[in-house]
């Protein structure tokens, strides 16, 4: 299967989190667009997640530990840790979540 990433239709699956979404059999993608000052509250899953920031800065919290990244920067999250996060200004993050994220679909 291929996609283009210009014709995938974003979803706001969380207010200011507009993410335009790959799934396949065992991995989601998530290309997030996030507005300025919009979080995720804490949470965690199943699900093994690896984020990149692409453009801006992301204060992210990791099992009690706040980091603030940048672009380039990678976080690996082990499933079932506790996680939340804010962007202080516009970002461009991608999420890569194993196995797939079945709630986004």
């Amino acid at each position: 299967m291929q996609y283009k990433l210009s014709e995938i239709e974003p979803k706001e699956i969380m207010p200011g989190y507009y993410g335009k979404l790959v799934h396949t059999q065992n991995t989601s993608l998530a290309f997030w667009e996030v507005e300025e000052g919009a979080q995720v509250p804490e949470h965690s899953h199943m699900n093994e997640q690896i984020m990149h920031v692409i453009e801006g800065e992301f204060e992210f919290t990791l099992d009690g530990t706040t980091k603030v990244y940048h672009p380039g920067d990678i976080v690996v999250i082990a499933p079932h840790l506790s996680h939340s996060g804010k962007a202080l200004t516009p970002c461009k993050l991608l999420d890569v979540f194993s196995p797939t994220r079945e709630e986004y679909k």
